[in-house]
């Protein structure tokens, strides 16, 4: 288990701070970033949220995932890193 956790299923309006303070309930949030599209600016609908500690990680996975945010139910749970390739020419 890590300490960044991947929240999904985000209105476009949900912004980093409304992030912030609901996982600040669970622990320490290192950060929190919602993901944008580089070329609209617009929300792609998901976020990464980085805990200060894997129990704070866990918790707040447990308390969160399936709650509502923006009218949204959350879909949240550790982060998984993918491995990076280097194919671009």
């Amino acid at each position: 288990m890590g300490k960044k956790i991947y929240v999904g299923n985000l209105s476009y309006e949900t912004s980093d701070a409304s992030l912030f303070d609901l996982f600040s309930a669970h622990g320490q949030v290192l950060s929190a970033r919602t993901i944008v599209d580089r070329d609209s600016g617009r929300s792609k609908g998901f976020a990464f949220i980085e805990m200060g500690t894997d129990d704070e990680a866990r918790s707040a996975i447990a308390a969160l995932n399936g709650t509502e945010l923006d009218g949204r139910q959350l879909k949240v749970n550790e982060s998984i890193d993918k491995p990076r390739t280097n194919d671009r020419y």
